[in-house]
Formats: structure tokens, C-alpha cells, sequence
């Protein structure tokens, strides 16, 4: 899998496409000489840093990465320079700061129009999933874990099909309901936000409700963080998981279902004092209430659907 990415980013790479003028942010003649350094395995580590803390101001920094000869292929292989480190749990403070150095930098390849889809053609996310499946809470780990969710989370921000029909073919979900049932309140949040755009767009939707196994993974997890969030309340994760229970409402099988699994902290009004200074997420807690029934629901399955199978 790794020499097809590598070639497919050379080929984006090393295309002879041209560079595009600078249109505002830092000069062009700085950042030029910085990106080139990167091939220069000595100068690579402070270039990373300089560039990552930088890249704010290049507005071009993106595409400038991604068709220089030579660049992508040297994040790349800052990434998989890392993997040995992964299992047993070797990774330094020093090696995890290096390598999200170069995380950020793909995050800048991931958010940009112009450089998004061949950056998924590419199939270039797969190299972090090693990262998102670590289970070690030293903060190395977490520190390389949550930024390899920024990445992702740059690729969903903005609404693009290709985007969740790419994530779906791969095992994202499965890594992102891992990291919110066992990450910190970042790291869960980042990866809640990254499951609720999955299912904000119709293809992510229905792929999560086709069968009922994929379903209960889902909002069994969900469950469980609603749980913990009575213990150590957080509005903003909070915000996305309800986000994530109202777009599943909005399956006919999937709010069936929600009629026996809602959690009952979520009916009985246990966050409202977390919640009265965000209307937002208090408009969407009704409207999940008044879809899935509130108090009135079930206590049984009955003929659900999910609980039935007959999602297959």
C-alpha cells in the first residue's frame, strides 16, 4: 500500500504543474527556499517547525507543498519513520512534536480547494490511521493522535461527497468511535465532529443505519460518552453528540431505535444547567426529544427494525 501512495504522490508531485503565485500572507521568496529544504533530510526538522508555525500566513503553502518534487514524499516519510514507535509504545515528546510538524502540514494539503482531491486520490489519509489506532494515553501519543484528527477533521469540514464516500471505504469509523469512547475531551471531540459530518451527508447516513451492527456501534458509544459527560460535563462535546443522535433521528429505522436506546439523561432535562447559555444545542436536544418521542417512548423493542436485523 505504501509504494501505491508514494507513487501516486510523486505523480501529483513531480507533475511539472505550475507553481502558483503568491496572493497574500508571507512572501513568496521565503517560502520557496523553505519548502525546498524539506528533501534535505539534515535541514528537514527545523524547516518542519518554521513551516508549520508559518503556514498561516502562505496562502499557497498547500499547493506549493504538493507540487514541489519531492516534498510529499518527504512528509510521507517523516510519517512512516514514526510507525516503529508505535508498538510497544516507544514515542518521545521529541519524535511525536517532529512528526505532527509534518502533520500540519498535510492538514494545509487537506484543507485546501485545490489540492483536497488529489490528496485523497493519493489515498494519503491511510497513513495516519496507525497513528488513530494507538492506544497508549502518554501525551505523545495523544499529542500524534490528535493531530492526525485534524487532518481528517480538515477533510470533512467542508462538505464534499467524495470526501465521505473515500472515509467510508476505509475503517475511520471504527477508529473514531474507539478514540471518543477513550480519548481526552479533545481527542473525542475532534473525532465526534468527524463522525457527525460522516453522517450529515446522506451516503454516511444510510451506510451507518444499513444494518444493525454498525447502528449499535455507533450510538452504543454515544451512550457510553453521555454517561461519562454526566461525571465530567463538556457543552462543546456534548454539542456534537447530540448532533449525532438528531441526524440519526432522522433515519426512520435509526429513530425507532433511538426510542429504547436514548439515554434517559438526555430526556429528563440532567444537562440543563450545562446548556442555558447555548440555545443551539438546546434547540437541537427538542428537536431529538419531540422526533424520537421523550418520555413517552417504549421500554421494549417491540418490531424495531434495527433490533430485528431486518436493516441488512
Amino acid at each position: 500500500m505504501a509504494s501505491t501512495v508514494s507513487a501516486g504522490a510523486s505523480t501529483h508531485s513531480g507533475g511539472g504543474a505550475a507553481i502558483p503565485s503568491s496572493s497574500g500572507g508571507g512572501g513568496m521568496e521565503e517560502l520557496l527556499p523553505l519548502v525546498l529544504q524539506l528533501t534535505n533530510a539534515e535541514q528537514r526538522e527545523v524547516v518542519l517547525l518554521e513551516l508549520s508555525k508559518k503556514r498561516e500566513s502562505f496562502a499557497d503553502l498547500a499547493p506549493i507543498l504538493w507540487h514541489s518534487t519531492g516534498t510529499v514524499a518527504a512528509l510521507l516519510q517523516e510519517i512512516v519513520s514514526i510507525y516503529p514507535l508505535l508498538t510497544p509504545p516507544t514515542l518521545t515528546a521529541h519524535a511525536s512534536n517532529r512528526v505532527c510538524n509534518a502533520l500540519a502540514l498535510l492538514q494545509c494539503v487537506a484543507s485546501h480547494a485545490d489540492t483536497r482531491q488529489p490528496f485523497l486520490a493519493a489515498q494519503i489519509p491511510l497513513y495516519l490511521y496507525p497513528f488513530l489506532n494507538t492506544q497508549s494515553k502518554s501525551r505523545p501519543f495523544e499529542y500524534l493522535r490528535l493531530t492526525s484528527l485534524g487532518v481528517i477533521g480538515a477533510l470533512v469540514k467542508v462538505d464534499d461527497t467524495e470526501v465521505i464516500s473515500f472515509l467510508l471505504s476505509t475503517e475511520i469509523i471504527p477508529l473514531c468511535l474507539r478514540i471518543m469512547e477513550s480519548g481526552s475531551e479533545l481527542s473525542k471531540t475532534v473525532a465526534t465532529f468527524i463522525v457527525q459530518k460522516i453522517l450529515l451527508e446522506e451516503t454516511g447516513l444510510n451506510y451507518v443505519c444499513a444494518t444493525a451492527e454498525r447502528f449499535y456501534a455507533v450510538s452504543t458509544v454515544l451512550a457510553n460518552m453521555v454517561q461519562l459527560l454526566q461525571v465530567h460535563p463538556s457543552v462543546r462535546l456534548l454539542k456534537h453528540v447530540v448532533r449525532c443522535y438528531l441526524r440519526l433521528a432522522d433515519h426512520p429505522r435509526a429513530r425507532e431505535a433511538l426510542r429504547t436506546c436514548l439515554p434517559v439523561s438526555l430526556k429528563n432535562n440532567t444537562f440543563g444547567p450545562h446548556l442555558h447559555n447555548d440555545p443551539t444545542v438546546q434547540k437541537w436536544l427538542s428537536q431529538l426529544l419531540s422526533s424520537v418521542g421523550g418520555e413517552d417512548a417504549p421500554a421494549s423493542g417491540g418490531n424495531n427494525p434495527l433490533l430485528s436485523g431486518d436493516g441488512n
